[in-house]
């Protein structure tokens, strides 16, 4: 499982704050969002959150969603659709001993190299006249491993440059490096170096513009210009010129690496810095139904919230913020890599015996997304993939617990662990 070690560690915590809330017979939303950390809040390293941190806000939201109706799996006529039931088509059930769980958690995961790491990433970004028409070249060493961000790159290059025609160059380190694909930091890194990059190739292309018209128009030299729609425009709308022909046959390109804003390495002694650039938070209620008898478990709902600072492309943040939760999915309920205590060898090397969850596995995942900007980050965006993979697993294990009363303290939750055999 991806988060840095996050995962794991979330899941201890959150167990925990459940038994508190138990033991001082609390409603366990309601003392998370009594404990719940928000902007301004001094980390136990010290560090001071400055961006917006809804923990509260979020978990208000996923108690107040509409529950899933229940007993889904019976019919009018009282008959069960044991496709609904835990077990599905085995048919293992008919409703006998199923019983529902609800259950809470929050988590909050760092974004980006953190304690002093010299994160950066480079963008070479060129524009040039083509066939008539301004086109812009984006190059980067970003490995794109389904998080969007070939798309997210030209997103960007078009709002920056104000072009429509947009090439994403092959991924490669001819180009200098982008940094590893982890950490929720390539929208966040990369997108800004591209922006960056993107900035300085249209301060260039102004600089041309200056040169050539200048002397015919006075807001050359005294407004605030910008490209869009492939002219250059004043920041009222009074249009200058067009891109075309400015740069006529001249072709404007510029590679420059960009960071983020320095973090420090923690005292080994204290354990106090300002180590990350940046947190996400995310949120999940989960609703199971477990057959007791059998030991079977059905994730009818996981639903979430999630601060994502600034959703640049709306679609691709709910597909990120699902597929993580989907991945919490299968740490709690089906993936296990089984060593051999004698031989240290893996005893499930294939998909056949580690099972990943599939869309017959996957729950129904409601969605709901806040955007508060980061004021340090481009476009205030927030690292968003790793931050559903943490507190879904901790979530579904709630629920487990909630309707058997069992207190299962290690993932995945096998039958055996349910019915004591």
């Amino acid at each position: 499982m991806r988060g840095f070690g996050a995962v794991q560690a979330c899941f201890a915590y959150e167990a925990q704050m459940d038994k508190l809330a138990a033991r001082l017979g609390m409603d366990p939303v309601e003392f998370r969002q009594l404990n719940a950390m928000e902007q301004g809040t001094l980390m136990p390293t010290g560090q001071v959150v400055d961006s917006p941190a809804p923990v509260a806000e979020l978990l208000r939201r996923v108690k107040e969603r509409p529950l899933p109706p229940e007993r889904q799996w019976e019919a009018a006529d009282g008959e069960a659709d044991v496709r609904a039931l835990p077990g599905g088509l085995s048919n293992t059930t008919h409703g006998e001993g199923v019983v529902r769980g609800i259950g809470y958690a929050v988590g909050i995961k760092n974004v980006g190299f953190s304690e002093g790491f010299d994160d950066y990433s480079t963008a070479k970004v060129r524009l040039e006249v083509i066939n008539g028409e301004p086109v812009a070249l984006v190059h980067t060493a970003m490995a794109e491993v389904g998080q969007g961000g070939v798309t997210i790159h030209a997103q960007i290059a078009r709002t920056e440059l104000g072009v429509q025609q947009v090439t994403i160059h092959p991924a490669d380190t001819q180009v200098g490096s982008a940094g590893s694909t982890s950490a929720g930091r390539q929208t966040y890194m990369t997108g800004g170096s591209i922006k960056n990059s993107c900035e300085l190739v249209r301060e260039k292309v102004l600089e041309i513009g200056r040169r050539k018209f200048g002397s015919y128009h006075p807001a050359w030299a005294t407004a605030r210009l910008l490209l869009e729609g492939g002219k250059v425009v004043t920041d009222d709308g009074e249009v200058l010129a067009t891109v075309v022909d400015v740069l006529e046959d001249e072709a404007v390109e510029v590679e420059a690496e960009w960071r983020h804003r320095p973090t420090e390495a923690f005292d080994l002694v204290t354990g106090q810095g300002d180590g990350h650039v940046q947190y996400s938070f995310a949120a999940h209620r989960a609703v199971v139904e477990v057959d007791t008898e059998l030991g079977l478990v059905k994730v009818v709902e996981l639903a979430v919230a999630q601060d994502v600072g600034k959703a640049i492309n709306p679609l691709s943040v709910i597909g990120q913020i699902q597929g993580g939760t989907v991945q919490g999915l299968g740490v709690a309920i089906m993936e296990e890599i089984i060593v051999d205590p004698k031989t240290a060898k893996v005893r499930n090397p294939s998909f056949t015996d580690y099972l990943l969850p599939t869309i017959l596995d996957t729950p129904t995942i409601p969605v709901d997304y806040l955007e508060l900007a980061d004021p340090n980050a481009p476009y205030g965006v927030r690292g968003i993939g790793e931050a559903p993979t943490l507190s879904s697993t901790p979530a579904v294990l709630a629920a487990i617990r909630n309707a058997t009363g069992l207190e299962l303290t290690k993932t995945p939750v096998r039958p055996e662990h349910l019915t004591g055999g």
